[in-house]
């Protein structure tokens, strides 16, 4: 049996995600499987957030998250709910950064950089990091995830790639993502005593 710090995995990020990852099996070898599919995930990233989008669009406990701006957003902003439109360039932006994290998780090296920046993703939506006026409850994280989870798996079985590469592949994303919600709730759950 392997003795696990678990006081480490609260207070130590590369701990937690070397743990996680360890625990749910993610290898070099799903690694390099994410990796291979940026040149066909790369071109349909678009589509994915216009989906992704479009979902969070449908109901107004996730779309209201939207009507205010996050950090870096210099453009016009909407007086009401009813006048963020999914064309509106407030959405655009951040369908710009959502593009940007897709682009990241298939081609960046997954180092304590790219740790970091999981975890960054995690706490910009809540109160610890971005904007304090941009809180979106863990539910809404939750379901989102779960949305995104299902759309990268009916996307990659799209690509009608040879069945032990698609296996490889959706494998590969399901343990990113667990880890990807892991870094989100880790953000928002004060750590265990």
């Amino acid at each position: 049996m392997k003795h696990i710090d678990e006081k480490a995995l609260e207070r130590d990020l590369q701990s937690r995600f070397a743990y996680v990852s360890d625990f749910v099996g993610l290898t070099a070898d799903d690694i390099a499987a994410i990796h291979d599919a940026a040149s066909h995930l790369g071109p349909l990233a678009p589509r994915l957030v216009d989906a992704v989008y479009d979902k969070l669009y449908q109901q107004d406990a996730t779309w209201r998250h939207f009507a205010k701006p996050q950090a870096g957003y210099e453009g016009p902003v909407p007086e009401k709910l009813e006048d963020l439109t999914p064309d509106h360039p407030l959405i655009q932006f951040r369908k710009t950064h959502l593009a940007g994290y897709l682009v990241a998780l298939v081609s960046r090296p997954y180092d304590g950089k790219m740790v970091q920046y999981l975890d960054w993703v995690g706490k910009i939506h809540t109160s610890r990091a971005g904007s304090p006026r941009i809180v979106i409850p863990i539910v809404q994280i939750d379901a989102l995830m779960g949305f995104v989870s299902d759309a990268l798996t009916a996307t990659i079985f799209a690509l009608n790639l040879p069945r032990e590469k698609e296996i490889e592949t959706v494998r590969a994303f399901q343990k990113l993502l667990w880890i990807q919600n892991d870094l989100f709730v880790r953000n928002y759950v004060p750590a265990a005593s």
